[in-house]
């Protein structure tokens, strides 16, 4: 009851994600508005270098293996950032960008998935950050509906948890190349060899190591590059959230490099260990990689930066670009898949939110480009509307955790977030043209726990109202009612796996 109570409390809050609007007329600038009687519009064929420099990469792990470290520190990497923020902010260290909301903040977990983009080395990178807890989870497998790539986080000192394995299985549901990445190398850690044979007897998947942990725990050197044969020897970084200094010798270069381990044991079992993996593992193939037959492996530490620049770097050349979604149309593509080259804009809905902005109560659906050009300004119809009723997208934002800007373009690949005046749900269709085109929904969960939801007080019956219809947008609750209800009675909800409203 003390749940329910908290959960009713914040409805009628005006908190972040249950302000009540003031009115449901959108401001002056509007992001998009709908439109009768369309006019015809030429092609918005996206060009191929825009959609070849486009990278999208998700990242999933068992709750605390360290995703939103590993995103902070991709970002300042990245160039995107000055300074990395910490999960638990220490001295001068500011907080993350991706844990923006306070509930956030004060637990130290991830609660709501997060978008954020940057360029480097002449790739767009869309990042996308997703909850790690159960609780949470059916905004990740949203997220990965939205993904092109996959990074699988792993703790070294724990291998494989629940929690990973239940968002492998939606990663190879949807096709997704997965870059294993098994971070806290810097505590003491299973052996790299434990993990890969984790890796292959429950997911049947193999193996290929690209950087090999030298050490671990207080011991942990640096890695071994195996593609270009080069040792990286790190010293830790003196400013928090700093990178870390990187020191670079051929393995072939014995001498300089026992000097720099100076660890006589560790010299020799990264000797060995070479030997043992240019001998028995197989050779990377790309191909087995996009068929989910092998996986890239990465070893390193986000907390000191240990191998997070040479994952980066590799994934911009493994990586792959947009990718092409199966879609239904009225016309005679029916079933085909439309690739990111398509003549015509498509794009689709995975995540609403609700004041994101503590200066404006707006409400945004977040799209996910498929393929064409988004043009500001430009109509494009609704899978679920009349077929002769377009919308107006006035503008699109492009998003860096809680931060936005305008965007004027965007392309295949790229997530946008756009104006939801209510019409806007998670799996609906943005397209143009004229036939009618519609993605796949994106498949909901069943339920785990079940309240009756009243208004304590009749008098605030519409702010209650208003507060449980946003989180029904959002895909945060089901809700459903009794028989013969004429509207008045009692709210029954259903929450699913995204309990983030029970504290």
């Amino acid at each position: 009851m003390r749940s329910l109570s908290l959960l009713l409390a914040s409805i009628l809050a005006t908190g972040r994600g249950f302000q009540i609007p003031r009115t449901s007329v959108s401001t002056p600038t509007r992001l998009s508005e709908t439109v009768e009687a369309p006019t015809e519009q030429l092609t918005t064929k996206a060009p191929d270098d825009e959609i070849l420099r486009r990278r999208n990469l998700a990242i999933i792990s068992h709750p605390d293996s360290g995703k939103t470290t590993m995103t902070e520190k991709l970002l300042l990497y990245g160039g995107a950032l000055q300074q990395a923020g910490a999960v638990r902010q220490k001295a001068e260290q500011r907080a993350t960008q991706s844990d923006f909301m306070e509930m956030e903040q004060e637990r130290g977990i991830s609660i709501s998935a997060t978008v954020m983009n940057f360029d480097y080395e002449g790739k767009r990178i869309n990042l996308l950050d997703t909850p790690g807890h159960q609780d949470f989870s059916e905004d990740t497998y949203r997220a990965l509906a939205a993904a092109d790539n996959a990074m699988m986080l792993l703790d070294a000192a724990k291998g494989l948890e629940p929690q990973t394995r239940k968002l492998f299985e939606v990663c190879r549901m949807r096709r997704l190349p997965i870059f294993t990445f098994c971070n806290k190398m810097d505590r003491p850690a299973l052996t790299p060899y434990e993990i890969m044979d984790q890796i292959e007897d429950e997911f049947k998947l193999e193996s290929f190591p690209i950087l090999w942990p030298i050490g671990d725990g207080d011991r942990f050197k640096g890695v071994l590059d195996r593609l270009e044969n080069v040792v990286h020897i790190y010293k830790r970084a003196e400013k928090r959230g700093g990178k870390a200094e990187v020191t670079q010798v051929s393995i072939d270069d014995a001498e300089t490099l026992e000097k720099l381990i100076d660890d006589t044991e560790l010299f020799e079992k990264l000797m060995e260990d070479r030997e043992i993996l240019d001998e028995l593992i197989a050779p990377l193939d790309m191909e087995r990689v996009l068929s989910g037959e092998q996986t890239p492996l990465f070893f390193g530490s986000a907390m000191t930066n240990f191998g997070v620049q040479l994952f980066l770097d590799k994934f911009l050349t493994m990586g792959v670009p947009p990718a092409s979604r199966v879609a239904v149309s009225s016309g005679d593509e029916e079933g085909k898949p439309i690739t990111a080259d398509h003549e015509e804009f498509t794009g689709f809905v995975f995540k609403t939110q609700a004041n994101l902005d503590p200066k404006h109560r707006d409400r945004l659906a977040y799209v996910r480009v498929v393929s064409g050009t988004y043009e500001k300004g430009m109509k494009v119809g609704h899978s679920r509307s009349k077929a002769n009723k377009k919308y107006n997208l006035a503008q699109a934002q492009a998003l860096f955790g809680s931060d936005r800007s305008a965007v004027e373009v965007a392309y295949p690949g790229d997530v946008i977030g756009i104006n939801n005046p209510g019409c806007f749900a998670i799996g609906d269709t943005l397209f143009t043209g004229n036939n009618r085109v519609a993605f796949p929904g994106i498949p909901s969960f069943s339920p785990e726990k079940f309240a009756y939801i009243r208004a304590p007080n009749p008098s605030s019956y519409k702010a209650f109202r208003k507060g449980m219809d946003q989180l029904l947008d959002e895909g945060a609750v089901q809700a459903l009612r009794q028989r013969n209800d004429d509207g008045g009675g009692p709210l029954v909800s259903i929450f699913g796996l995204d309990n983030r409203h029970f504290v």
